[in-house]
């Protein structure tokens, strides 16, 4: 595993690349629909570990987990309920064996569906369920959790307590956010960039930032955003590869590698840290935007 902790390496103004898309990967190589992706880590090691090598081989300087359901709220959907530790556990063994020693594992760690504000379920009971992830993800030799793809404060406030009391692990934590009729940006929940990182950063993340929902455009102005507010916490984007455009009735993302990586410098410039890949990007995104990020320091 890396010596060095990840917001430690941002410290020297290091731009660090993450990786890319998962799920889609997963569905070219036979995914079906509703399917869980998650059990692949059982069930289909050698394919999620040829997902974590392509962007290892892209020059990705941290990988994701293929955990990004596998919790028990919504594995008991497929009857697999009984087996978090093990898939989590088997998603970040698989991802650090693609990392070796001088790349992080940051393990996906993604929403409930479950929402305290209805009655559902408690802050307690998604702190035990998210404590229950993290715990087998750190077995597994995961370096970080990348809590992802959040709307709720409650919510993510709740796994970033369950990764801090039960784990070393780093905290990475990211809202997806979308432009209402005001062109404003906010989660579903109506959660504003600017409140985000604020608590994600109260909380106790590390590292704070946005994913999916945008192509990386849109991510420049979040970003924006979010450092007129906080001037020093690391910030992550993980960018769709664009806009998604239904053809046929097939989610198409559309923007080419070459198109990703000319927004770079922008997204930097805006106070990005750490730059990779949401839905529909590829192991070619990530290169080209490993490109632009070499280019840099030359």
């Amino acid at each position: 595993m890396p010596k060095q902790k990840i917001a430690d390496a941002l410290k020297s103004r290091r731009i660090l690349v993450s990786d890319g898309a998962w799920g889609t990967f997963f569905q070219k190589k036979g995914l079906k629909p509703g399917e869980c992706p998650d059990a692949w880590c059982l069930e289909r090691p050698a394919d999620v570990l040829d997902v974590a090598k392509s962007y290892v081989d892209a020059g990705a300087d941290m990988i994701e987990t293929n955990s990004f359901g596998a919790n028990r709220y919504k594995l008991i959907h497929f009857g697999l309920e009984g087996k978090v530790s093990e898939i989590n556990q088997a998603a970040a063994r698989l991802s650090r064996q693609a990392a070796g020693d001088d790349r992080w594992v940051i393990a996906s760690m993604g929403s409930t569906g479950k929402m305290i504000m209805t009655g559902e379920v408690t802050a307690d009971d998604l702190t035990a369920a998210f404590a229950e992830q993290a715990v087998a993800l750190e077995k597994g030799g995961a370096d970080a959790v990348c809590i992802e793809t959040f709307s709720d404060i409650e919510e993510a406030d709740a796994a970033i307590r369950a990764v801090k009391e039960n784990t070393k692990l780093e905290i990475i934590c990211t809202f997806t956010f979308e432009r209402n009729p005001k062109g404003e940006y906010r989660t579903m929940m109506g959660v504003s960039p600017e409140d985000a990182v604020k608590a994600h950063v109260a909380a106790g993340a590390h590292i704070s930032g946005c994913n999916c929902g945008n192509g990386i455009r849109g991510m420049i102005d979040v970003i924006r955003s979010m450092r007129t507010v906080d001037k020093t916490t690391p910030l992550l984007v993980h960018a769709n590869a664009g806009l998604p455009k239904n053809v046929n009735g097939v989610d198409i993302f559309p923007e080419t590698p070459d198109e990703m990586a000319s927004q770079v410098r922008a997204i930097i410039d805006a106070g990005a840290n750490i730059i990779g890949g949401c839905c529909g990007t590829t192991p070619e995104h990530i290169r080209a935007i490993r490109k632009v990020v070499d280019g840099l320091r030359a």
